[in-house]
């Protein structure tokens, strides 16, 4: 491990934080790493650490996971303890050895690197206790298989120190060697799955899912990382911005990797998007459910005087039926939506920073609940009684009122859930409550609103 004095901002470094991000003309085209020799599991190991040191001492954490990389390792560390001495930084190397059955463990020590042990294998796993280990004000995560061109750490570095929290690499607008990533992750499951990070969380990242990143301890805290698999890259990068953190991305080399591949295109494909809707209740449950929402509610009204004229065919009640159950769908989706989006603030899986959240926790109480719930039964209990009434004129005999009915008994059911759900939202309410009691949690922002008198009212 090697430890030496910090590297300061050079002069032509400071200035304007793009200048820096670009890569100059004269950048050399990927391929080969210069140093490839090094690659080999055999090569000549350099000297081992000595004893630990006082983490004080410590300026950058580089964290590697690591899961039967024995072909690549060596060459990691080797090129990385190369880039340390080269810029005198006080750093160190650590390696998460995620339960690898071959030598990568062992190899990562003898070339001078610190092993920590994550016998639980995932992704996100390794990085966790990786980042747990790690002694550094500066954490920089990269992958174990020599893709990345560490000789580039500067420039991540660079932009931290002018203000910056979050640096992700761009792959796709640095330089990519021939066969580093297949036509499908290049051209399809990246550009994708960014295009949806972007849409629902607008992070601004055009390469959301680049292994190579750098961050300050300060950032990482306030990402508050759970997940285990290979979603912990996208939860990552959510969670950074929904934190309110300074992110920007430098262009970056990737080469292609040495040693088989441990992705599974559909298989962490799939986790990485399913993550994304669960993490985006808004597009997940709200959208959707206020679409059908609307468009049934609507078809209702339309056809609750009678057949409705439209597209050269007369619509009548059985077009009403289907509107009925389109309109109690949405919003069905639509209070699974509310109840989602105030559970994450409950579990802190959400930023307090959320328009909706901030709408919800003010104006959204019991009290309000019922009375809006109340107010729509009672509307579809009164046109139940019109056809009531209207039966009993005929003495209980044939009666032809289905569309008042069915309008009728839309807005009773809808009217009973808004009651209960009101009830449900108090739950959830009082759970925020019993952990703000206490004292407000580390990433909840000082701007949050309060709970209201009545829901603190119910807890006492």
């Amino acid at each position: 491990m090697a430890i030496l004095s910090p590297d300061p901002l050079r002069p032509d470094q400071q200035g304007d934080p793009a200048s820096v991000a670009n890569p100059s003309p004269g950048t050399r085209a990927p391929g080969p790493h210069p140093d490839a020799q090094l690659v080999e599991a055999h090569a000549q190991p350099m000297r081992a650490p000595g004893p630990a040191r006082d983490h004080r001492q410590i300026d950058i954490s580089f964290v590697l996971p690591c899961l039967n990389e024995e072909a690549a390792i060596g060459g990691c560390v080797d090129r990385l303890r190369t880039v340390i001495a080269r810029q005198q930084w006080r750093a160190e190397i650590v390696v998460v050895d995620n339960a690898s059955t071959d030598q990568s463990a062992a190899i990562a020590r003898a070339h001078g690197a610190r092993v920590v042990e994550q016998p639980v294998r995932g992704y996100g796993n390794a990085y966790l206790k990786g980042f747990a280990e790690a002694r550094g004000e500066y954490l920089v995560m990269a992958d174990a298989d020599n893709t990345y061109d560490f000789a580039e750490i500067d420039r991540f570095l660079d932009l931290l120190r002018q203000g910056y929290d979050f640096v992700n690499g761009n792959r796709f607008t640095g330089q990519m060697a021939r066969d580093a990533m297949t036509f499908s992750h290049r051209y399809i499951g990246n550009p994708l799955l960014s295009g949806l990070l972007n849409l629902f969380f607008h992070t601004g990242l055009r390469d959301a899912h680049c292994g190579m990143r750098a961050f300050t301890r300060t950032a990482y805290q306030r990402m508050r990382m759970r997940t285990g698999g290979m979603e912990f890259a996208s939860e990552m990068v959510i969670n950074a911005a929904k934190a309110g953190l300074r992110i920007t991305e430098v262009p970056i080399s990737y080469h292609p990797r040495v040693g088989e591949t441990k992705l599974n295109t559909v298989r962490d494909g799939w986790r990485h998007l399913r993550f994304m809707l669960l993490y985006s209740p808004t597009h997940l449950f709200l959208i959707p459910g206020l679409t059908l929402m609307g468009l049934g509610f609507l078809a209702l009204t339309l056809l609750l005087p009678g057949p409705f004229p439209l597209f050269g065919h007369r619509w009548d009640v059985h077009a009403m039926v289907l509107a009925c159950l389109v309109t109690l769908l949405g919003y069905q989706i639509v209070t699974l939506g509310c109840y989602a989006r105030f559970y994450s603030l409950t579990e802190h899986l959400d930023g307090e920073r959320d328009p909706l959240l901030r709408w919800l926790d003010r104006f959204v109480t019991l009290e309000r609940g019922l009375l809006v719930g109340g107010a729509i039964t009672l509307l579809g209990l009164g046109l139940d009684g019109f056809v009531f009434a209207r039966w009993l004129a005929v003495n209980l005999g044939p009666l032809d009122e289905v569309r008042p009915a069915l309008y009728a008994t839309t807005l009773v059911v809808i009217g009973v859930q808004t009651i209960f759900g009101a009830f449900f939202l108090s739950l959830l309410r009082i759970r925020k409550g019993q952990v703000e009691v206490g004292g407000r949690p580390a990433n909840c922002q000082s701007g949050a609103s309060p709970l209201s008198t009545a829901d603190q009212s119910i807890m006492e």
